[in-house]
């Protein structure tokens, strides 16, 4: 059975990306490792049919972390036998591109953002150029590559002349969830506005929070962690708002499902923060519509143009917190739209689903497959 392994710089916990891509890969005869790191506060993983190996590093954050996590990462890779190799995201793309040249082995690229241009780097030009200089090194040299949306892979392929193909971070397809009991989030009639994903600068959640004072008969579920977590914290104390915002913390992804089932409408608001942002098209938008919940995301080309095309919901107009709260309330209120996205919900959750996009996945794979049991037999015979 040949070995992938693969790795990614985070926990595991609510990564669905890497997930679903380790089941796809097992699915097609692959032997899977999924490698992260383990945090003090990382929650203990569900179990999965795969096995993953989480890091404990020393460092949290910051240059040494990467450095550290590459260097143990590096040496995981070149102390196991493995057939492919799948590196996601830039940050842990220098251990798997150096341990695929000393095993010789094929190095497959998933890039789920433009990683120099989120928001963090942008104005840290040193760290920037850092990152930028490992990109221009081993980018052009990639023959396996793909990222979340057409216009990431545009960008890389002008800039880099790297072919780079389209696998979006869509869910797997599940039937409407009927929720158990013990799972029902609010005792109210209040409706239920979601934001779910890290909680980090850009995404637009300050400003979701500060609507939240023009809004009545409706109450924010923040699910999820990250930078700015306290921060936002703090703004919702500030704003004697503990009533109508609430946060969730990190979900497991086995749970998370029960939580998107119960909302009325799910935001993706991120800020035009650089490219990163303006590209984004992030899972969930596309968690939300599997679960048909209409949405709200802002005027960026990549979510607009799903919004556009199949009419399940709403594109923010501006940031500023009372004219968001009058979208916010027309999309949870008129009934007229409402309807109209919830007829279209259905067909496209049938479209926007993992087992349609798993199809691109196979087609990197088998090949690789075949080229690597191919390389064996030879070795065998001579």
């Amino acid at each position: 059975m040949k070995k992938v392994i693969i790795s990614v710089t985070n926990d595991l916990v609510t990564d669905n990306r890497v997930h679903k891509v380790a089941l796809s890969l097992q699915k097609m005869g692959f032997k899977v490792t999924l490698v992260g790191r383990k945090l003090p506060n990382s929650k203990k993983l569900d179990r999965r049919s795969y096995k993953t190996k989480r890091l404990k590093l020393f460092f949290k954050k910051g240059p040494l972390f990467y450095l550290e996590y590459n260097v143990r990462l590096l040496f995981f890779i070149l102390q196991r036998k493995v057939d492919i190799i799948l590196a996601n995201d830039l940050d842990s793309l220098p251990a798997n591109f150096i341990a695929s040249k000393r095993k010789k082995r094929p190095l497959v690229y998933d890039s789920h953002e433009l990683f120099t241009q989120v928001p963090e780097l942008i104005n840290r030009r040193r760290t920037q150029a850092i990152w930028e200089r490992i990109e221009s090194w081993i980018l052009p040299q990639l023959e396996h590559a793909y990222t979340v949306c057409e216009s990431i892979a545009t960008f890389y392929n002008k800039k880099y002349s790297t072919s780079f193909q389209v696998i979006r971070n869509l869910p797997h397809r599940e039937e409407l969830l009927m929720v158990p009991p013990e799972k029902v989030l609010l005792a109210d009639d209040r409706k239920i506005i979601l934001y779910q994903g890290a909680l980090n600068i850009g995404r637009g959640l300050e400003f979701a929070i500060k609507a939240m004072q023009y809004i009545d008969n409706a109450r924010l579920l923040i699910a999820g962690d990250g930078d700015i977590t306290k921060a936002l914290m703090h703004l919702v104390a500030d704003l004697e708002l503990a009533d109508r915002v609430t946060f969730l913390g990190k979900i497991p992804l086995s749970e998370m499902k029960y939580i998107t089932a119960q909302a009325n409408l799910g935001l993706s608001i991120e800020e035009d923060l650089g490219l990163n942002y303006r590209y984004a098209l992030p899972n969930k938008l596309f968690d939300y519509i599997q679960h048909q919940v209409p949405v709200l995301v802002s005027n960026l080309p990549e979510m607009s143009k799903i919004v556009n095309r199949y009419q399940v919901g709403m594109i923010l107009k501006s940031h500023d917190p009372e004219q968001m709260a009058h979208q916010l309330h027309e999309a949870l209120f008129d009934m007229h739209l409402r309807e109209h996205w919830i007829e279209n919900l259905p067909q496209a959750a049938e479209e926007l689903c993992w087992e349609k996009e798993e199809k691109i996945l196979i087609d990197i794979f088998t090949p690789l497959k075949k080229s690597q049991g191919n390389k064996k037999e030879s070795q065998q015979t001579s």
